[in-house]
């Protein structure tokens, strides 16, 4: 099994960790450690593809090192503490690196908001919907993604109900 950053662990056990929880110790050095609250399977998807950013990045594929920053901000391992309050700036650039992580990810399907909202909110994953939808507002404006609905374009501040989203032209 790997640990959170790809390093071969016990599985039973995992890396030592700090007292609080908040980083994992590797070789001596302290690394901050996955957010626990993201689930399972949002979690293993964003360790498939930190692992192929990495692979991107030996290969010097352009863009793999924004990858690589994008799958670990989304894992809660860089950027704003994943144990301090979700909101801000900060917190927003997860919900980025998230979407952007998931739908590459995902190149032939779709990502839904809540995935993302799962993925970065814990329990309280329902409240950051109105979040979710707002900074993917912002990427689908810079054509990172785009936001269909029954397979169709369209605005995600304007669209009711369910929508869904994919990798843009310029993601």
């Amino acid at each position: 099994m790997a640990s959170d950053s790809g390093a071969p662990s016990d599985e039973k056990t995992g890396p030592e960790r700090t007292a609080d929880g908040h980083h994992i110790i590797i070789d001596g050095r302290r690394w901050r450690a996955t957010d626990p609250s993201i689930p399972d399977g949002f979690r293993q998807e964003l360790v498939d593809e930190l692992m192929a950013a990495r692979r991107a990045v030996k290969s010097s594929e352009a863009d793999a090192r924004r990858r690589v920053n994008d799958a670990k901000t989304a894992l809660g391992e860089r950027g704003a503490p994943w144990w301090e309050e979700r909101a801000g700036d900060a917190f927003d650039e997860r919900i980025a690196a998230a979407i952007r992580s998931l739908t590459r990810k995902r190149e032939q399907s779709s990502i839904c908001p809540s995935d993302v909202a799962r993925t970065v909110g814990g329990e309280s994953w329902r409240s950051l919907m109105p979040d979710v939808r707002r900074v993917a507002a912002g990427l689908a404006d810079r054509d990172e993604i785009v936001v269909t609905q029954k397979g169709e374009p369209v605005s995600i501040s304007e669209a009711r109900g369910p929508v869904r989203i994919v990798r843009g032209s310029a993601l």
